[in-house]
């Protein structure tokens, strides 16, 4: 599969809103600040470690770092949201101290996503620890970089990836409370059994309620349709960070479970960035769009070389709508 070019993934984040038809009349108590979401995208700091595949670069190279941030910002993305296990994994952490110092240097945006524990005992205490060392590390007024933290209306934004359940966020919430700057806490899915503890939700790659399909075609309309729905008519006074996929297939990754999305030469991820279109009217512009993912090699859903797209025809003179993005050094 080849990778279309950054003009034509710029043009898709430029699409006009309202294609979709007729919406629902949605008030929503926190819109984009301009006239579209802020492009955001997910990023995985761990290659050049040795439990991961090797994708020609390091993430501890700053060059690469640099190189990814003005490929991101010419693509129209405006922040990265990093993965993030605290002290569980130091090499990660790294990549984020990096990164926050070179996204400071090069007018861009970072954030953490919080990946929790999934150890049932403790995992509150894990991550009320880690948090406060996040804040003291990265968030503090005398943090390396700490200006080029992502924010919204002055507030840092932290991501939670839930594992496992264990987390009682409510308690970690009363403790965050008490920062200078409390931060947004935003979960991915809708309210578990601590709604309270969050300011808003972001979908993740989903093909839905009819399961992976061997051939990919269950690209997650059922799924988004659910959570903008239900974000509209039951949370609009919540953030809602939307989700937007090219493809998957975790093949490469060591926990591959044989699942995929297939990218349908890059209609996938053109349909699931806008798709959120069809629940809000155009004056009501949710505040992010969240790219999954920036570099995910192993379970292939990457855009950092481009979108997957097809060949007018092959030499057979079929569609050719297999094949894979190349990974090279950026």
């Amino acid at each position: 599969m080849q990778a279309a070019s950054c003009a034509t993934i710029l043009s898709f984040l430029l699409l006009i809103h309202g294609c979709f038809g007729q919406t629902p009349p949605v008030q929503l108590k926190y819109k984009a600040t301009g006239p579209s979401p802020a492009v955001i995208a997910v990023y995985e700091g761990w290659f050049g470690e040795s439990r991961h595949i090797s994708v020609g670069y390091s993430s501890h190279d700053e060059d690469v770092l640099r190189s990814q941030i003005r490929r991101a910002k010419s693509m129209g993305i405006s922040a990265f949201v990093m993965d993030w296990y605290g002290d569980r994994d130091a090499y990660v952490d790294q990549t984020y101290a990096l990164m926050q110092a070179a996204a400071d240097k090069n007018k861009f945006h970072v954030a953490m996503m919080y990946e929790e524990s999934n150890q049932e005992d403790g995992a509150t205490d894990e991550a009320i620890a880690d948090f406060t060392m996040f804040h003291d590390t990265y968030l503090a007024s005398k943090s390396k970089g700490h200006q080029a933290y992502l924010t919204y209306e002055g507030r840092p934004i932290i991501f939670v990836f839930p594992n496992g359940n264990h987390t009682d966020w409510a308690k970690v919430r009363s403790v965050v409370n008490k920062w200078d700057t409390p931060p947004l806490l935003i979960q991915e899915n809708l309210p578990g059994p601590h709604p309270e503890a969050f300011d808003g939700f972001y979908p993740w790659i989903n093909p839905g309620p009819l399961g992976w399909a061997a051939d990919g075609s269950n690209w997650g309309e059922r799924y988004l349709a659910d959570f903008y729905k239900t974000m509209a008519t039951k949370y609009a006074d919540m953030i809602i960070v939307g989700g937007a996929w090219p493809q998957l297939n975790d093949s490469k990754a060591s926990w591959s479970l044989n699942r995929h999305i297939s990218g349908q030469c890059g209609q996938t991820y053109e349909k699931t960035f806008n798709y959120w279109k069809q629940f809000f009217p155009a004056g009501q512009v949710i505040p992010f769009m969240m790219i999954e993912t920036w570099n995910d090699y192993e379970e292939g859903s990457d855009i950092e070389q481009g979108l997957p797209t097809c060949p007018a025809a092959t030499p057979s003179g079929a569609n050719n709508a297999g094949g894979e993005t190349a990974i090279k050094k950026p």
